[in-house]
């Protein structure tokens, strides 16, 4: 019998202490003593200035940039007592999900003590008298400031993770090109310590300078009048979109949305992705969403990645290539999209292949050709095939009339779990 492979090397113990802008001062008996008994004490320069000389484990900076670093400086310090310093609750966008994660990749099979500290968020909410239950919070820290775009609507209270001092005007700049410039901006500064500051204003005409890089800001978000107003559920306005004619117009993007279901944290496929509204609208309908948007045409696939930064969702992937060749290396998808291209040999295959059991398939097209392959699909796999048809209301003369635009046939299918590839 061979022998049990070994756990992988790493810290005899690891505790993640959360700490505030206070300091010492700010933390109970149980962190204290988890500060006092590391050998080795990890943070930011700024958190690792916050401990007395009393506490005698060596320090450790964190290297930038961080992730790639951590599997390797937990391996350094094997064997010994390992402290980690977290701002605040570690596991509340913070060093605690990193090394949770890192841990489990190495194979570890326990997670590390956390002893959290109050969140800026909950100090913040504390101040605003904002319960935190109603207030949605985005970070900006390693991300694009883009991503706030997504949850700007009038009336709503937004808490934004800072990413350092240029934050704010960032932000104000990003309110005032969306037409959000009434909305009043408080920034809050060393939320807990003895430097903790309050400034505000309105986006439009924001001219405070730069002050302290420990900050986050509070948005009561109010829409300039004139401003139009997007909703939550998919079928935005095609207004909302920069495109060329090659766009999913509303209301067949609504079906299309509808048929194929978006979940938190699910990847789609979006092939063929013309303006980029399929993909924008999956991101949009939660935050862990992931998209992937294949575009063979360069221009459409730099305004694909335009479309998204302007409605918040920043993280859209987009692949400049012709499908199924650009689709080799992609993760795979939880459901997929065709919204052009349908007559490419080999797509439609490629893509059916390519989902899991369980996952959906969507595909739009106009033309007899392709519409021939979507019948002999529905034929072999089952599934929903509809026609969508849409008319518009238009001056005919001194009356209306309506305006049909061109039908729209719709092939959605699931996956089976078992059954034809």
């Amino acid at each position: 019998m061979s022998p049990a492979p070994s756990a992988p090397a790493g810290p005899a113990a690891l505790t993640v202490v959360g700490i505030g802008a206070e300091g010492w001062a700010g933390l109970p008996d149980a962190s204290r003593q988890a500060l006092h008994d590391a050998e080795v004490l990890i943070g930011g320069a700024r958190q690792l200035a916050l401990l007395p000389a009393a506490c005698p484990g060596e320090r450790v900076p964190w290297p930038s940039p961080l992730r790639p670093a951590v599997a390797g400086l937990l391996a350094a310090h094997a064997g010994r007592r390992v402290a980690v310093l977290a701002s605040g609750d570690p596991m509340f966008h913070g060093i605690g999900r990193t090394l949770t994660e890192v841990l489990a990749e190495t194979g570890a099979t326990t997670v590390p003590r956390v002893l959290p500290h109050p969140s800026s968020v909950s100090h913040a909410c504390a101040r605003l008298g904002w319960p935190v239950e109603d207030t949605e919070v985005i970070t900006v820290v390693g991300r694009p400031v883009e991503s706030v775009a997504r949850a700007l609507y009038d009336g709503r209270r937004l808490l934004v993770l800072s990413a350092g001092a240029g934050t704010p005007a960032e932000v104000a700049a990003l309110l005032r090109a969306h037409g959000f410039g009434p909305t009043r901006i408080r920034v809050l500064e060393q939320l807990g310590g003895p430097g903790e500051r309050i400034t505000e204003g309105a986006a439009d005409g924001w001219d405070l300078p730069p002050g302290d890089p420990l900050n986050l800001l509070a948005l009561d978000c109010a829409r300039a009048p004139g401003t139009p107003a997007l909703g939550t559920v998919p079928g935005l306005p095609d207004s909302a979109y920069e495109h060329d004619g090659q766009l999913t117009k509303r209301q067949v993007r609504a079906a299309t949305l509808a048929a194929l279901a978006p979940a938190p944290g699910e990847l789609l496929w979006d092939i063929g992705g013309g303006s980029g509204s399929i993909a924008v609208e999956w991101l949009r309908a939660h935050r862990s969403c992931r998209a992937v948007s294949v575009e063979r045409d360069a221009v459409r696939a730099e305004r694909i990645g335009r479309n998204a930064r302007t409605l918040g969702v920043p993280a859209l992937r987009v692949v400049h290539g012709a499908a199924p060749a650009a689709l080799a290396d992609l993760p795979t998808p939880d459901a997929v999209f065709i919204g052009g291209g349908l007559t490419a040999p080999g797509l439609l295959d490629a893509c059916w292949a390519a989902l899991p059991p369980g996952g959906r398939l969507v595909a739009n097209t106009v033309t007899l050709e392709s519409e021939a392959l979507l019948a002999d699909r529905y034929r072999r796999y089952g599934g929903d095939l509809v026609r969508l048809a849409v008319s518009h209301a238009v001056p005919v003369g001194g009356f209306t009339g309506w305006r049909q635009a061109m039908p729209v046939t719709q092939w959605a299918a699931v996956k089976p779990a078992a059954g034809p590839a």
